[in-house]
């Protein structure tokens, strides 16, 4: 039988994605037939694989959705944590987001249990672009768009241009394709600018729409070929 190296298989059983795979590999949390895996290791249909004594099969079906997070949750998929993201999506089958958006912000995110997608979606040279929409606490000034679009140093590193379209005085939309941590806050702040609605739009070619607060749907086969 054809072999898969065991970061795949996990990321195609729907575990996690390639790289948090190899963590669980490192920490000595996957056996293959009883013995601790190793990074790079191979397997077959035939072998037995388990994280944390649990086997692992590989799935038939692979979801996608979007959902409209609502400002307040938070992007984590651990029922530990209150409010988090999958107290709103009731599926039997266990899927994780595809990135994050912070607690403070609202929008759309993307979930699967297809961690080959999320692997793909996630590297930064695939330049997925994300559309938010911003609103700020006082005016824009033209000089400060043309600072949005052309970059900002962060942390001794300069963002890449950006997509920015004036809204009215106080909003904007903003097209990006990196994902630094808390990026436009970050931007908007080094500007002197505070944040006071973050929205996500758009996510590749998918966009939110008229989808409500709180409340996912499927992916259309369109949605899920472009993600391709």
């Amino acid at each position: 039988m054809p072999k898969t190296r065991i970061n795949k298989f996990l990321a195609q059983a729907g575990i996690c994605s390639r790289r948090q795979a190899d963590k669980l590999i490192a920490n000595g949390e996957v056996t293959i037939n009883g013995k601790k895996a190793e990074l790079g290791a191979t397997v077959s249909g035939e072998d037995k694989v388990k994280v944390n004594g649990k086997l692992i099969r590989q799935i038939a079906e692979k979801i996608y959705i979007a959902f409209h997070k609502p400002y307040g949750v938070i992007t984590t998929t651990n029922p530990e944590n209150n409010n988090n993201i999958m107290e709103y999506i009731d599926l039997p089958t266990r899927i994780y987001p595809i990135g994050r958006l912070d607690v403070q912000s609202s929008g759309l995110i993307l979930l699967t249990n297809d961690g080959e997608i999320v692997n793909k979606l996630l590297k930064s040279e695939n330049k997925q672009e994300k559309q938010y929409l911003i609103t700020v606490d006082k005016p824009l000034t033209k000089a400060d768009i043309e600072k949005l679009q052309n970059g900002i140093m962060l942390d001794d590193r300069k963002t890449l241009p950006a997509k920015v379209k004036l809204i009215s005085s106080h909003q904007f939309s903003i097209t990006i394709i990196q994902g630094m941590n808390r990026q436009i806050r970050r931007m908007c702040e080094a500007l002197g600018y505070n944040i006071k609605i973050l929205k996500r739009v758009r996510f590749s070619g998918i966009e939110l729409g008229d989808l409500p607060r709180g409340k996912w749907r499927h992916l259309t086969a369109e949605e899920i070929k472009s993600l391709y």
